[in-house]
């Protein structure tokens, strides 16, 4: 223990015992009149104080080291305190016996409350997660009925029932990643597969809005989660296609494990670039957009930082943006 901290809990006993120390001083000083007046000889009167002093110094050393080690314990339980209320010191006087009796029931009510908590977000999540399951049936049911005929308004249905479909996942998404509960699988994927899964799905979308893609295949291989890196990459290939209106997405992988997805887009305005990734951020483009929720970024980071990727941005306003994933393996910050 350092000694600023022994000597500021000696100051916290001394004031602890302060009418103790005015009661030995004033009983010495009653004594020591008595003494003188009486004539006693000087030896007795030392020899007496000597032995008296050196009794309550040893007493004290000892009372000292209880009370240090007593507030050590409960520092201890202070950062679990709402679970290890019950592991609290027993109490060497009435008035800590009061108080421990106070922290025993406020400790327990709050446990009681934190359970309920508990329980009510994991119903919530549970039924969040039955309902995003089923709302994929009459999606797909409405998607295939769309598709029978392939008429301009049928496209656009189809266009808007794919963001519905993507705000579900997104949903999902979000529950999984704030669950305790691992959904993580860690293996070692192609990345070109992987790749071609997000390709595949957001065709549509590039030939609606008449975007060229620019992508060559890659032996590459990561390890990784394919689910949970299958969301991240079609999450920024969506902000690509949503924000640029004509022209080029690039997706390039470098020897480095170095995936980066580039487009020709609206750009990212500076002020906004090192928000983005904040929960609930639109920027300014996503204000014009009307639509943006401001969640597909943070739950990419959010992921990313789980697996333990790496993402960096550079964004130009009128040229374009490019996000860029860094694979390299290191130690996945899992639960």
């Amino acid at each position: 223990m350092k000694k600023e901290r022994i000597g500021e809990l000696l100051r916290w006993y001394m004031r602890e015992h302060k009418r103790g120390i005015w009661l030995v001083i004033l009983l010495g000083a009653i004594y020591g009149s008595v003494f003188y007046l009486y004539n006693v000889p000087v030896e007795a009167v030392a020899y007496g104080t000597v032995l008296g002093v050196t009794f309550l110094l040893v007493m004290n050393v000892l009372w000292f080291w209880k009370f240090c080690r007593k507030h050590q314990k409960r520092m201890e339980l202070l950062p679990g305190i709402e679970y290890a209320y019950r592991d609290m010191p027993e109490a060497d006087t009435l008035a800590e016996k009061d108080y421990r009796q106070m922290v025993m029931d406020l400790g327990k009510s709050c446990y009681e409350h934190l359970m309920e908590l508990e329980n009510q977000e994991q119903e919530s999540k549970e039924y969040y997660t039955i309902w995003v399951h089923q709302i994929k049936t009459p999606i797909a049911v409405m998607r295939m009925i769309l598709q029978e005929e392939d008429t301009r308004q049928n496209r656009e249905l189809l266009a808007e029932l794919f963001r519905i479909e993507q705000y579900a996942e997104m949903a999902l998404s979000y529950i999984r990643l704030e669950s305790s509960e691992s959904d993580f699988v860690i293996k070692e994927y192609n990345l070109d597969d992987i790749i071609r899964q997000a390709i595949r799905r957001y065709a549509p979308q590039f030939i609606r809005r008449k975007l060229h893609l620019v992508y060559e295949s890659t032996e590459v291989k990561v390890l990784t989660d394919e689910k949970w890196l299958l969301f991240i990459l079609e999450q920024i290939i969506s902000n690509a296609v949503k924000y640029t209106p004509s022209g080029t997405i690039t997706i390039r992988v470098t020897e480095d494990k170095k995936l980066s997805v580039e487009d020709t887009g609206i750009g990212i305005a500076p002020e906004d670039l090192p928000r983005i990734f904040e929960k609930g951020f639109t920027g300014y483009n996503g204000r014009n957009d009307k639509k943006a929720t401001g969640l597909g970024l943070n739950l990419c980071r959010k992921a990313a930082e789980h697996l333990n990727i790496g993402i960096a941005v550079e964004s130009k306003p009128g040229v374009g943006s490019c996000f860029t994933l860094d694979l390299k393996e290191r130690q996945f910050n899992i639960e």
